[in-house]
């Protein structure tokens, strides 16, 4: 099962591109939260991008620019506020 749950994309300042997009999955070895989901921000003008997301193999990590960590899942809730904070610290940017 894949459902959308959330999808909102947005253009702010006339420079960054917002899209975050969450589906809820069937649990799996893959997806053992339920969740699978893409948060990004790029900044259209200086080229620097935040994205968050979990895929098979790699899990939940997140590309701050070239960079990759990875990310500790907690819930949804917790994931927004962390895309806020990192788009806030990384680019300038409240959403």
């Amino acid at each position: 099962m894949v459902a959308l749950k959330y999808y909102h994309k947005a253009l702010l300042q006339n420079r960054f591109v917002v899209e975050i997009v969450l589906y809820e999955v069937t649990v799996t070895q893959k997806y053992p939260d339920g969740v699978k989901y893409r948060l990004i921000c790029v900044d259209q003008k200086e080229n620097r991008k935040i994205l968050m997301d979990n895929h098979h193999p790699k899990g939940h990590h997140v590309h701050i620019n070239d960079k990759e960590v990875e990310y500790h899942f907690i819930s949804e809730d917790n994931l927004i506020s962390d895309f806020n904070q990192l788009v806030l610290t990384h680019m300038g940017v409240r959403l």
